[in-house]
């Protein structure tokens, strides 16, 4: 009995140190600056919200937060570097919807996104919107629909790139209309929107802030946001699924996550302090500027939902052929 009480007291006696160990961690991290990787070019859907929130984040945590852009192959090759860093809360990874993308685009990469990395909290999600040059004559959704249909492979829509998130929104919407419009891929968005208000191509799904614009001076008409509900930068503009394409949803997002490895203590602060963040006033009107909405969840609500969007937009790919050029 002597014996068992002994054990019994020394596994408290550990428990009680882990359990100190941890709290001293999350206590005095971080020591040094942060660098924040966003795998993105700069003044890009995810570096403008990174940017408004990473002083105020710097501010909460004691220390300042470098932001490192490592734009290139889809977000891929930034996201590879933060797969190698040292596990140790000092490398963040800031990325976005390419982190389920890329995986099923291109044939060889270093890192798995659901095995390297850690969700912290999901950041922010944004809608792109679905717009027709005035030419067209289409007023909704359905008219785009009804138009398609009548003359199949006779016309067209843009997007910024192959295997992009504009050009995936378009792929969903015409595989759950089950028409066939002509994709034409452009470098940027620049060139696919110059084109659009050109008239040369009469259909497309730019990020709300371009949309937005464009709507309002009226050379672009807005159908239908991608996300599942209306957007508050957009209020009078029905959702693609409320305005008939049921199911339909295709949301861009961004979210922070930090290699596996990395301490709980850490990513438990790190999610504490960021989603405290996202729901400040002033973050939360400096976000719907950029056209993004926060979206702040716990660590375990982000990783089901990367699982099913890795699955969702993978079987959208395969679907569509999409290969790297």
């Amino acid at each position: 009995m002597k014996c068992a009480s002994l054990i019994s007291v020394s596994a408290v006696l550990v428990a009680g140190g882990v359990i100190s160990a941890s709290a001293a961690l999350a206590q005095s991290y971080p020591e040094r600056p942060i660098r924040m990787l966003i795998p993105f070019a700069a003044g890009g859907a995810t570096d403008v919200p990174a940017r408004i929130a990473t002083a105020k984040l710097a501010e909460r945590l004691g220390q300042q937060i470098v932001v490192d852009n490592r734009p290139g192959q889809g977000g891929a090759l930034g996201t590879a570097v933060a797969a190698k860093a040292e596990p140790d809360g000092y490398t963040v990874l800031m990325t976005a919807t390419p982190f389920v993308l890329s995986p099923h685009i291109y044939k060889k990469l270093s890192y798995d996104p659901l095995k390297d990395f850690v969700p912290v909290t999901q950041f922010g999600a944004a809608p792109n919107v679905l717009v027709v040059h005035p030419s067209l004559g289409a007023k909704s959704v359905k008219d785009v629909i009804a138009l398609a249909k009548s003359q199949p492979g006779k016309l067209d829509w843009a997007s910024s790139g192959t295997g992009g998130f504009q050009h995936l929104s378009g792929e969903l919407f015409m595989t759950m209309a089950g028409v066939k419009v002509t994709h034409i891929s452009y470098k940027g968005s620049g060139a696919a929107i110059a084109d659009m208000l050109g008239g040369q191509v009469k259909i497309g799904f730019p990020g709300i802030a371009i949309a937005l614009s464009h709507h309002n001076a009226g050379r672009l008409r807005a159908l239908g946001v991608t996300t599942a509900k209306r957007s508050p930068q957009m209020p009078d503009i029905p959702s693609i699924a409320e305005a008939g394409l049921t199911g339909y949803d295709a949301t861009f997002w961004m979210g922070l996550t930090v290699p596996t490895g990395t301490p709980k203590p850490i990513i438990d602060k790190l999610h504490k302090e960021t989603t405290a963040l996202l729901q400040s006033q002033d973050i939360i009107n400096a976000f719907r500027k950029a056209g993004t909405e926060p979206a702040p969840s716990d660590p375990q609500q982000f990783r089901k939902f990367i699982v099913s969007e890795y699955q969702k937009w993978g079987k959208v790919i395969r679907e569509a052929g999409i290969k790297a050029n």
